[in-house]
C-alpha cells in the first residue's frame, strides 16, 4: 500500500512541477524512507529532517521551545510549527509533519501510545489532525507513514 501511495504522491508533486519535505519525530525517517524507495524521487523529494528530540525541532525546524513548553511536543500547535519549519528550512513547495507518541512508553492520559499529531502545508495553507492508532510501536509507526502520506496526496488535490 505505501508503494502505490508513493507512487501516486510522486506523480501528484510531479504534475504540478513541485518538490516536498517531512518533518519527523515519531517515525524517525520513515516518511523519507518510503519516499525515496522509489527512483527518480531526486525530482520530488527535497529533503527530510528528523527531529526526534524537542531540541532538534528548535535547532532543525525553528519551532519555538515556548510552544513546545506550553504544549507540549506531541501538539497541534508543535506539528503545525514543524510543519511550517520544513518549508522555511528547504527549497520545497509543501510538506508533512508528524509527532506522536509510537510507544511502547511515553504515553499519559491526555496522550495515549498511538496518539500521533500531523501537519501538513500545501499552497500556504496549514492543517493539521490528531489520530489515535492501535498497534505495537512498529504498527504505529507504518499507520502514520501511510496516513501521512494520504493527507499530502488529498491535499495535492
Amino acid at each position: 500500500m505505501t508503494r502505490t501511495l508513493v507512487t501516486e504522491l510522486a506523480a501528484a508533486l510531479l504534475a504540478r512541477g513541485a518538490q516536498m519535505a517531512t518533518a519527523e519525530s515519531c517515525t524517525g525517517g520513515l516518511i523519507a524512507g518510503a519516499c525515496t524507495d522509489i527512483a527518480g524521487s531526486s525530482d520530488w523529494f527535497e529533503r527530510g529532517f528528523v527531529s526526534y528530540s524537542n531540541q532538534a525541532k528548535t535547532e532543525m525546524l525553528g519551532v519555538d521551545a515556548a510552544l513546545i513548553d506550553a504544549h507540549g511536543a506531541v501538539s497541534e500547535t508543535v506539528a503545525l510549527a514543524m510543519a511550517r519549519g520544513a518549508l522555511a528550512h528547504s527549497r520545497a513547495q509543501c510538506s508533512v509533519a508528524v509527532t506522536g507518541v509510537a510507544g511502547p512508553g511515553g504515553g499519559s492520559a491526555a496522550k495515549p501510545v498511538g496518539t500521533v499529531w500531523f501537519g501538513w502545508s500545501v499552497d500556504g495553507h496549514t492543517d493539521a489532525e490528531c489520530l489515535r492508532f492501535d498497534g505495537d510501536r512498529a504498527a504505529v509507526r507504518q499507520q502514520t507513514v501511510e496516513h501521512a502520506l494520504k493527507g499530502l496526496l488529498r491535499r495535492l488535490g
